[in-house]
């Protein structure tokens, strides 16, 4: 029962990143171009690290394995 309830949850998660990927070109701020990423735009080049959009990720994902071991 536990593998099955994990495999749920996943699914749901899938979807819900979907819909956000989907509507994130209209949001006011864009997945992946939050305050904080580091764009450096070169004559032929550009270099983009999104720290704080991986922040937040880590921080979600963390909140949601803690939420999911607590059993």
């Amino acid at each position: 029962m536990g593998l099955g309830r994990t495999l749920i949850a996943l699914g749901i998660l899938l979807i819900i990143v979907g819909v956000f990927f989907i509507l994130g070109e209209r949001l006011p701020i864009r997945p992946g171009r939050l305050p904080g990423d580091i764009v450096i735009r070169g004559k032929h080049s550009v270099f983009y690290f999104p720290l704080v959009t991986c922040l937040l990720l880590s921080g979600i994902l963390t909140l949601i394995m803690w939420f999911l071991g607590r059993r």
